[in-house]
C-alpha cells in the first residue's frame, strides 16, 4: 500500500520545526519525495527555504508544499496554522511534532526565562498542536501523530534537566492521547533520538569538540545518529500500515540507554 494515499485521496503531513539544518527538512523532503502534501512550520521564517529546496528536490509541483511560519506555544498561532493546512489540503493524516530545541546549561545556571522558554519550545508546542489537530483525525477516524523525544530522558546526560522535564512532558502526552484516542485509529508514538549527526551538532563539534564527545562517549555505536536514521523510524510509525503501534517512546539511540 502507498504511504501517500489512500483510496486515491493523496495524504497529508503537517511538519513543525522545519527549519533548515535540523531533522525536520529531511522529513519534510521524505514525505515530498513520496508524494504527500506537506504543510511545514518553524518559529523561524526562513522556513521558506526549505519548502524550495523540498519542492525542487521532489521536482516540481509547488502546490503539494506549503509554508505557515509562527510561534507554536501561542494557541492563537497553532489555529492559524491548523486552519491555513485544512483550507489548503483539506486533511491532516499525520502531525509530526519536531519543533523543539531548549538551553542545555547545568540545572542551576537557568533562570525563570530559559526555564520557560525550554518548556514552550518543546511542551507546548507539542501539546497545542495536538489539541488543535486531533479533532480533524477524530472526523477522519484515522491520524498518525509522531512526537520527537530525547534520549537524554535516560541517559541523563550534563546539562539536560530543564530540557528533560520538557520532553517528559511530551511523552507524559504521548500516554495518554494514545489512550484516549485509539479506538479513532489514531496512533500516537514519540521517536528519542540520542545525539544526532546535523549541520547544527557539526558546528557545535567544531566550536566545542569535548562538549559533543560527552553525547557521544554515552553512545557504544560511538557516533551520533545520522540524520535519515531518526527520519525512518518516523516515516515508518506515519505509515497507514502501522495501525498497532501506540504510546510508545522508541529510542534511536545506538545503545545509549537499554532495558
Amino acid at each position: 500500500m502507498s504511504t501517500s494515499s489512500t483510496s486515491g485521496v493523496r495524504r497529508v503531513a503537517l511538519v513543525t520545526g522545519a527549519n533548515v539544518g535540523n531533522v525536520g527538512q529531511d522529513i519534510v523532503l521524505r514525505f515530498i519525495r513520496e508524494g504527500w502534501n506537506v504543510m511545514m512550520t518553524d518559529l523561524d521564517p526562513r522556513v521558506t527555504e526549505v519548502c524550495a529546496a523540498a519542492v525542487q528536490s521532489a521536482g516540481g509541483d509547488t502546490g503539494r508544499a506549503a509554508v505557515h511560519p509562527g510561534d507554536l506555544s501561542d494557541e492563537s498561532v497553532v489555529n492559524g496554522l491548523v486552519d491555513a493546512t485544512i483550507a489548503r489540503f483539506g486533511r491532516i493524516d499525520v502531525l509530526v511534532n519536531n519543533a523543539g530545541r531548549g538551553v542545555i546549561t547545568p540545572f542551576l545556571s537557568h533562570t525563570a526565562e530559559t526555564l520557560t522558554a525550554t518548556l514552550q519550545r518543546n511542551l507546548w508546542t507539542t501539546t497545542w498542536c495536538c489539541h488543535k489537530v486531533l479533532p480533524h483525525m477524530v472526523r477522519q477516524n484515522h491520524g498518525r501523530i509522531v512526537n520527537l523525544g530525547a534520549d537524554s530522558l535516560r541517559t541523563g546526560i550534563p546539562g539536560h534537566a530543564g530540557y528533560n522535564a520538557a520532553k517528559g512532558g511530551v511523552v507524559g502526552l504521548m500516554v495518554g492521547l494514545a489512550q484516549e484516542f485509539a479506538k479513532y485509529n489514531i496512533t500516537v508514538n514519540t521517536v528519542s533520538p540520542c545525539v544526532i549527526n546535523t549541520a547544527m551538532m557539526r558546528s557545535l563539534r567544531d566550536a566545542d569538540p569535548e562538549r559533543i564527545k560527552k553525547f557521544t562517549d554515552v553512545v557504544p555505536k560511538g557516533r551520533a545518529a545520522e540524520v535519515s536514521e531518526v527520519v525512518d523510524m518516523v516515516h515508518f510509525l506515519a505509515r497507514e500500515e502501522n495501525r498497532f503501534i501506540t504510546g510508545q517512546d522508541i529510542s534511536v539511540n545506538g545503545g545509549s540507554a537499554m532495558p
